[in-house]
């Protein structure tokens, strides 16, 4: 999938589907001229459902769908016959997507589970045909209750990327290049800064069959918990990884100063970024001797309380050692 049809936010407006009529019939037939009421009730209007897909990773399918309603409910008929309900309306969306109310911008529902249906508006009830009141004193009423009228409301709906490990890193810091050695994911590539746009996925092949999840996700610079750059709209997707993997490059002019400012802009962003597990990978690393690795290790063991690696995805160092540390960290 291309950077351009990665979709993590669009908003909506839902309408579910009014109910039907209830029927104010009275029973004729030869020989039967004062049958009584006999009319039916009318049907419920179509819900507006919400449904997790995890064949999906994206919004991209609801980019241009502005409007969704729901299918209106059947009045009902004579016979005592009620109408047939409206139908329902299934909105497919990725794990991981957040639901708001459009207006107030309050969390509304999250869908996180495979498969999770959420009504998120209900149709509205059908109304009662006349044979519901009939009683000893009104033996042949002629009237029946209307439908109820479907809600309507305006939503957001955000993507919080589902991965388990996060690639947290400034702008040409080597995520592209980590994610495309280990997994399979093609993420564009180039030696500029914010050449990825949009979270990458790749899936990282591990030992006896088992695997995990790792997200790029576009560079933060600093201030981009202020709105700063194009970190600030990704951030976000940080939230339900449960590793955070730091990406700092060797030639990186103080790489402890950098690591505390990366860690800032998550706290400034969100303070349970800090709950989650850290890691430090030093990527490019095949540029450094060994004397310079040893005076980086005593820098960072003497300041930092993280474990880190020395690894380079051209050179293909540490990567094994990496995924190693990684996966022992999810378990």
């Amino acid at each position: 999938m291309t950077e351009g049809n990665f979709v993590d936010y669009v908003k909506l407006h839902l309408s579910s589907g009014n109910g039907g009529k209830g029927s104010a019939h009275l029973h004729r037939e030869k020989y039967i001229t004062k049958g009584g009421p006999d009319g039916g009730d009318g049907g419920r209007g179509g819900h507006v459902i919400l449904r997790a897909n995890s064949n999906m990773w994206t919004l991209l399918h609801l980019k241009y769908k502005r409007h969704v309603k729901a299918g209106h409910g059947e009045h009902g008929s004579k016979n005592r016959s009620s109408g047939a309900d409206g139908e329902d309306v299934y909105i497919d969306v990725p794990m991981g997507t957040v639901v708001r109310a459009t207006e107030t911008q309050e969390i509304l529902h999250e869908l996180v589970d495979a498969g999770q249906e959420l009504i998120i508006l209900e149709g509205g009830m059908g109304g009662r045909g006349n044979w519901h009141f009939k009683s000893s004193v009104n033996q042949t009423p002629r009237y029946a209750q209307p439908g109820m009228p479907g809600l309507e409301a305006d939503v957001t709906l955000e993507l919080k990327v589902l991965a388990d490990v996060g690639l947290v890193g400034f702008p040409n810091a080597g995520k592209s290049t980590l994610l495309s050695v280990i997994t399979a994911a093609k993420p564009k590539i180039a030696a500029y800064e914010f050449t990825t746009l949009k979270p990458n996925l790749g899936i990282v092949e591990y030992r006896d069959f088992q695997s995990f999840v790792i997200a790029d996700i576009p560079g933060i610079i600093e201030g981009a918990a202020e709105g700063k750059g194009i970190g600030h709209r990704f951030l976000r997707h940080i939230e339900r990884n449960s590793t955070l993997l730091f990406m700092i490059p060797a030639d990186a002019k103080d790489i402890v100063e950098q690591y505390h400012i990366l860690l800032d802009e998550l706290k400034r962003y969100n303070a349970e970024m800090l709950d989650k597990q850290r890691f430090i990978a030093i990527s490019k690393s095949d540029m450094l001797d060994d004397e310079l690795k040893t005076e980086i290790t005593k820098e960072i063991t003497e300041t930092l309380d993280v474990p880190f690696l020395f690894i380079s995805s051209v050179a293909q160092e540490g990567l094994t050692e990496l995924k190693d540390a990684l996966w022992k960290m999810l378990q």
